[in-house]
């Protein structure tokens, strides 16, 4: 087998930027990527949103790394050229009840870390927005949006100047500890599920950064105990687009609903407008788009806008999260399982990496690198 520091298993925002973290650190990293080309799951299929960290708890993975990954983010967007944009953003209440949500946003938002909310009232937010109603507002001043495909090629270019090497088309059929090293066997041209192997490398380190097919990769890796490999479950969630011109500048969120942030507006760098995403658990990746859910849409977004024409509105794309809890159960924080935690030298896992992933992902990727390095808990 050929030998090498590190095999990173996924070509998606997180596994790129991984890669270049070990490539800065010194180290030679293989990157696996099962499909034709980078990010066409989880990455492809979101809202570009870079989030300020308003709405995980204190003392969370999520919260830490989606305040300190903004900054990098919008760093590097502004070093390489990536296409981004400081819109600013809208958290909308609608009555009294989703008022004292906003006070739970703003108290998590401040223990994270997160200082420059601002707290308006109808007649303030109408100010910034004159086409939206809301009975109270979080103005959200450091969110914005980014090309995330811009975004994957320069993390792809900083990784790859550094040392590292793309593969696609490789889909890991095995992984097993040798010795001092892993070794990590990619499927041959028949089925992965059978023995059917092909090409090998030895690598000092692994990290699974596989989005929607990490836990099926952990649950297949010889000798790491069930118990280290969470249960799996898909929240697809569809975006609408809108046809035409909108009123707005900034990104309008409603308060968050169980399993996602609710259905909001988010615009792209042309200044398109969309609506979503929605929540709905499915059994299995499935990227279909049912129509019907036209008036549910039509319904949250007049909540956002009363003079929306949902005519103008038709379905778009939709995106799965990676969730590790399931229907009805808290939210989980991102999970990064370290040898300290599963005992296996040398391999991390990442687990429900969904939002704010994209906007974490280089402080995920420090955090990945300093973790296996032991520099960090």
């Amino acid at each position: 087998m050929d030998e090498i520091d590190a095999v990173v298993v996924g070509a998606g925002v997180v596994g790129l930027a991984v890669a270049r973290a070990l490539g800065q650190a010194g180290l030679e990293a293989l990157v696996l990527e099962a499909e034709s080309r980078i990010g066409t799951g989880i990455s492809a299929r979101n809202s570009e949103v870079i989030h300020a960290g308003l709405y995980y708890p204190a003392g969370s993975l999520k919260a830490r790394l989606c305040v300190a990954g903004k900054a990098q983010l919008y760093a590097f967007c502004e070093a390489r050229g990536v296409p981004h944009r400081r819109t600013g953003k809208l958290i909308v209440a609608q009555d009294a009840r989703q008022s004292a949500a906003l006070d739970g946003i703003a108290t998590a938002a401040l223990a994270a870390g997160v200082t420059d909310l601002r707290r308006l009232s109808s007649a303030e937010a109408r100010t910034l927005e004159p086409e939206l109603h809301c009975a109270e507002a979080l103005l959200s001043p450091s969110s914005g949006i980014v090309d995330a495909q811009a975004l994957m090629i320069a993390l792809l270019a900083d990784a790859e100047a550094a040392g590292a090497t793309l593969v696609t088309g490789a889909r890991v059929a095995r992984m097993s500890r040798s010795g001092l090293a892993w070794r990590v066997r990619l499927a041959g041209a028949g089925d992965s599920r059978n023995d059917d192997v092909g090409p090998g490398v030895a690598a000092r380190w692994v990290v699974n950064a596989a989005g929607l097919g990490a836990t099926a990769l952990a649950a297949s890796i010889e000798g790491l105990p069930p118990a280290h490999v969470p249960p799996s479950y898909l929240a697809r969630g569809h975006y609408f687009g809108y046809s035409g011109r909108v009123p707005f500048r900034h990104l309008i969120y409603p308060v968050p609903e169980p399993g996602g942030l609710g259905t909001h507006l988010t615009l792209d760098l042309a200044g398109r407008a969309r609506f979503g995403p929605d929540v709905q658990w499915i059994d299995r990746i499935d990227y279909g788009i049912d129509p019907a859910r036209h008036a549910a849409f039509a319904d949250a977004a007049r909540r956002i806008w009363p003079g929306f024409d949902p005519s103008r509105l038709a379905p778009a794309y939709c995106g799965i999260r990676p969730k590790i809890v399931g229907p009805g159960e808290p939210a989980a924080d991102f999970r990064i399982s370290c040898p300290h935690e599963h005992g296996m030298t040398g391999l991390v896992n990442l687990f429900g990496i969904e939002s704010p992933g994209l906007t974490a992902s280089m402080a995920l990727a420090d955090e990945v690198v300093g973790r296996l390095r032991g520099t960090r808990p």
